[in-house]
Order: structure tokens, then sequence, then C-alpha cells
């Protein structure tokens, strides 16, 4: 089984600036290892992939975010998109 590969939206192909929907619902998936060794995930829906965005970038150590997964519209972002995300000028939120 492949693993699913981690990508920013495509790109408008009018403006070639990067198209997406911060208002689309999203799904978080975070893995964590343990002292022991042992990994666990967790899992969390958002009404809009702002909110998640806000949540993973302002809500969560930096340490914890490289195992963060955000899937939104069936596309999975990793750390580095979802960080290239909350700095777009498209974002809908105030930065804290």
């Amino acid at each position: 089984m492949s693993r699913p590969k981690s990508a920013a939206a495509p790109p408008d192909s009018m403006t070639g600036s990067v198209a997406f929907d911060y208002a689309a619902p999203a799904e978080m998936f975070s893995i964590r290892s343990t002292l022991r060794g042992r990994r666990s995930m967790a899992y969390r829906r958002f009404a809009t992939a702002a909110e998640a965005i806000r949540f993973v970038v302002e809500g969560s150590p930096p340490s914890l975010r490289f195992g963060v997964i955000l899937e939104v519209l069936e596309q999975r972002l990793d750390h580095r998109a979802i960080r290239d995300l909350y700095n777009n000028a498209a974002y809908p939120f105030s930065r804290g």
C-alpha cells in the first residue's frame, strides 16, 4: 500500500496563485510518539479549513505540528502546506 502524497492546493490556472477553499470542512489527523516508542493517532473534525489551520498553527506546540495532516476536499496537507496556507493573504482570520 503506498502512502498518500501531501501537497499544497493546486495553482489557480488564471492567476498562478493557490486556489484553496478555507470554508470547506476539514479533518485533522495527528500522529504522536509516546515516551515508550509507541505511536498514537488523534483525529478531529473542523467546520472549516481555516479553523483547522488556526488550531494547528496557533494551538499546538511546534514539536507536534510535524505529525499533523489536514484533509480538505479529499486533499491531504502536511505541516509545510498548512503553514503556507496560514501565511497566505487569503487566510480569513487575523494571525495571533
